[in-house]
């Protein structure tokens, strides 16, 4: 089992920056693919990075790519998310995942672990 904790969400101006963190525990979290995805209203919910288990690799979807890196520790059992030149579109809850396996999965019930998420808002 593995319980995941979204932190470091909030409001910026667009160009801004937010690094977003999830700390998991549960031993052999190291072993498992992270990623995360966000959901804004009225909106599926949409993946963002996802990192393998070592960090090695990583996917993050074109809409991001550029200005989001996903990195994690795996000593502090934590991913991360950071997100730079933020734009309103970008405007979601943003949920941190896991699952055991590739971490070439893109949809969301690929992935059996959740966050509760954390809100980020991207308003001048």
């Amino acid at each position: 089992q593995v319980q995941l904790v979204e932190s470091g969400g909030g409001s910026v101006q667009p160009g801004g920056s937010l690094r977003l963190s999830c700390a998991a525990s549960g031993r052999t979290f190291s072993t498992y693919t992270a990623a995360w995805f966000r959901q804004a209203p009225g909106k599926e919910r949409e993946f963002v990075s996802a990192i393998s288990w070592s960090g090695s690799s990583t996917s993050t979807a074109d809409s991001a790519k550029g200005r989001f890196t996903i990195s994690r520790d795996n000593a502090k059992n934590m991913v991360y998310l950071q997100m730079n030149s933020l734009k309103p579109e970008d405007t979601a809850v943003y949920y941190c995942a896991a699952r055991e396996g590739t971490w070439k999965r893109t949809y969301y019930s690929d992935y059996d672990y959740w966050g509760q998420g954390t809100q980020v808002t991207v308003s001048s």
